[in-house]
């Protein structure tokens, strides 16, 4: 069982502490080459030195941009990696799914599962108010992007979902031998860390309903397949769909997408029907699909069969 995989004697909270600092650290060290960009250009072209993630962003065209971005996920991956493997000698499989290997049928499944579901809505929207959008469509840019998008936005949010859905949610196992308190907590970290986005300032709290109910949707799938796989697929289709297809000037990073949305951002119905419409069905499809039961027990009961890690 996937949460029961982390459940060892020697797995001590403190190796999770000082593990989720190791990780955090090489996410840092990670951020130096645009750390040094930054610095290289405000020398070079005498231009004034940013002082907002927001300025940062603009310093650079939007595909060097998102290249430098994603070199600190590359590197918190690795952190995860070695976290995993000598911390807490696990594998990282271990932390991936309960099954012999990880299943990319379920990763795929989920992927396109997803994108479907994200290009019907954009055309929903781009079908009832078209003057909010502008083409902006540009051949070479966009390529680029694809292919950068394509190689690094799946390890953006594969690390993401490692750090959430697979190291923080066994550690907090480990803590307290329960399901539904390290699907909660990593819900709630996981939506607190989108607190310092453009959008939070754009919206309001209000948007933290969508970010941690994302967050508890993705939980969810995770302890009822018992693994991350579908958790994987889902959050690669929705970063990687909406840099491609759709961006504007108040999200966290500008891509060379097909559309730009000039509207101004307000949250209404699209921050809550995802929550309490599209995030039910799309568990409805996939506990029919691989048979899901048991509910309750592997959202809310304590860990079993402890013993048979120790």
């Amino acid at each position: 069982m996937f949460l029961e995989q982390g459940i060892k004697p020697e797995n001590k909270f403190w190796k999770y502490l000082l593990g989720s600092v190791f990780i955090i650290s090489a996410s840092f060290i990670g951020q130096i080459p645009i750390t040094a960009a930054v610095f290289y250009k405000t020398f070079t072209e005498h231009v004034a030195f940013p002082t907002t993630n927001e300025e940062i962003m603009k310093m650079f065209e939007s595909n060097t941009t998102l290249f430098l971005i994603m070199i600190s996920f590359i590197f918190a991956f690795a952190g995860i990696y070695f976290v995993v493997k000598y911390i807490h000698r696990q594998t990282l499989l271990s932390v991936t799914t309960s099954r012999s290997k990880m299943d990319w049928k379920r990763i795929l499944f989920s992927f396109f599962l997803w994108s479907f579901f994200s290009l019907l809505s954009f055309l929903f929207v781009y079908l009832r108010s078209p003057e909010q959008f502008v083409l902006q469509f540009k051949l070479v840019p966009f390529l680029t992007l694809a292919v950068l998008g394509c190689i690094l936005i799946p390890i953006q949010t594969s690390t993401e979902e490692y750090v959430f859905r697979g190291y923080l949610m066994q550690g907090f196992a480990n803590l307290v031998q329960n399901r539904w308190f390290p699907l909660l907590m990593t819900s709630v970290i996981f939506g607190s860390m989108h607190w310092t986005n453009p959008e939070v300032e754009k919206m309001g709290g209000v948007i933290m309903i969508y970010y941690i109910g994302t967050g508890l949707f993705l939980g969810v799938i995770t302890l009822m397949d018992e693994g991350m796989e579908l958790a994987l697929g889902f959050h690669a289709a929705n970063n990687l769909v909406g840099a491609l297809l759709v961006t504007s000037d108040w999200t966290v990073f500008q891509t060379n997408s097909i559309f730009k949305d000039l509207s101004e951002p307000s949250a209404g119905i699209d921050v809550i029907l995802p929550v309490v419409i599209i995030y039910p069905i799309l568990l409805f499809i996939f506990s029919k699909k691989y048979g899901w039961t048991n509910w309750k027990e592997k959202l809310t009961g304590k860990i079993s069969n402890v013993e048979l890690n120790a």
